[in-house]
């Protein structure tokens, strides 16, 4: 197997593709904004509002959390999600950094 070579880019570069490696597909997208919505710590109630499985939210939640976009705390035999303020404001900066560097000024294409 290859490697990736990640170490090669910098840490602003792999941040930046870590954050939307996470955004990359619609389950989690819809998880962060029910998370944003709620405002609260969510436990099972993210299996009910979406159209997919346990195990399939499970790994979601687990890939949305090795970003940094939520955290979760352990409630007896559930564990509870939130948003991670800390993260959420890095990841903010670093995407709008990267969609803000782009200015128009002539038409290449």
């Amino acid at each position: 197997m290859g490697t990736t070579k990640t170490e090669e880019f910098t840490i602003k570069d792999n941040k930046i593709a870590k954050y939307a490696k996470a955004l990359g597909h619609p389950a989690r997208v819809a998880i962060l904004q029910l998370l944003i919505k709620k405002q609260a710590c969510v436990c099972g109630d993210i299996v009910e509002e979406l159209p997919l499985s346990q195990s399939t939210v499970s790994q979601h939640l687990k890939e949305l959390k090795e970003a940094g976009f939520i955290k979760g705390d352990i409630d007896g035999a559930k564990v509870c999600y939130c948003i991670d303020e800390k993260e959420w404001a890095s990841a903010k900066t670093y995407l709008s950094g990267l969609f803000e560097s782009f200015t128009t000024k002539n038409s290449c294409c």
